[in-house]
């Protein structure tokens, strides 16, 4: 996501527009989860300005829309999935990853279903893939099989990680609302191509999740130093400090593995306001 309201004082300064948004949000982070795909496909021009909100540089991992995924067999989505490519043709130079997000209905007995439904696309797509069937998590032959399939075809399995909001007592309707929502799967940091992607889901304070982020430090040390380039997206219960906390991230990553620090923004006061990577 790119537009949270908690976000206008904290990321993008008071008087943002929220079509100016996305483009204030490309300064700080070089890449973004789009969700907004997985409920909706957008207008042509709608694609059009998110590509000329954001540097060229700039990666979007779109989500398939759920009437793809989540709607029918996925052997029967060729002509949905070439719609929708279609109208996301202006971002496509911009395009880091596809996410493919199933359900848990979605069980290993599936899986002829979704091989024949990555044919569908181009063969320069990069494509990631989220389970959450447990059988997927079993360690048995049917996650074996699964994992030497996304290897074989350098597909990138995606990482659940929402231990930390599993870890406490729900003691507010936030918590209580995440823990209904999100998935709780085991974690598997197993990378099968090249951008290996993590959901992170944080608790609310940045500073409660120190001990969930540092394991993570060393997975992500070791990937880059074996020439991946992985993806991590941060969220929290209710995302209102999310930035603050992928910014922890990177801080504690930097420390590690010695890459550049982030550049200060200063406000009309020339003192620190935000900091940007």
């Amino acid at each position: 996501m790119w537009s949270h309201s908690p976000w206008q004082q904290s990321l993008f300064g008071p008087g943002t527009k929220p079509s100016e948004r996305l483009e204030k949000y490309a300064r700080f982070f070089n890449t973004v989860e789009g969700n907004t795909t997985f409920y909706a496909t957008p207008s042509v021009s709608t694609v059009k300005n998110w590509s000329a909100a954001t540097p060229g540089d700039f990666s979007f991992t779109f989500k398939l829309p759920k009437n793809i995924t989540h709607s029918g067999n996925l052997r029967t989505k060729r002509t949905e999935l070439y719609a929708f490519l279609s109208i996301m043709e202006p971002v496509m130079e911009k395009i880091g990853l596809w996410t493919i997000q199933l359900p848990a209905s979605f069980s290993p007995e599936h899986l002829s279903d979704l091989q024949t439904f990555v044919r569908y696309f181009p063969q320069s797509a990069s494509l990631a893939i989220e389970v959450r069937h447990q059988h997927f998590f079993s360690k048995g032959p049917e996650e074996k099989a699964f994992n030497a399939w996304l290897i074989d075809k350098n597909l990138d399995r995606i990482i659940m990680d929402s231990r930390p909001i599993f870890s406490v007592s729900p003691t507010g309707p936030l918590l209580a609302d995440a823990q209904k929502k999100k998935p709780k799967v085991p974690v598997h940091a197993i990378s099968t191509a090249n951008h290996p992607l993590i959901r992170f889901i944080g608790l609310p304070s940045p500073a409660d999740n120190t001990d969930f982020i540092q394991p993570w430090i060393g997975k992500l040390s070791d990937w880059m130093s074996r020439g991946k380039i992985p993806y991590l997206m941060v969220h929290t219960a209710n995302n209102d400090y999310a930035p603050e906390l992928a910014m922890a991230f990177y801080d504690t990553l930097c420390k590690q593995c010695q890459m550049p620090e982030r550049a200060v923004l200063l406000n009309e006061n020339h003192q620190p306001q935000m900091t940007m990577f």
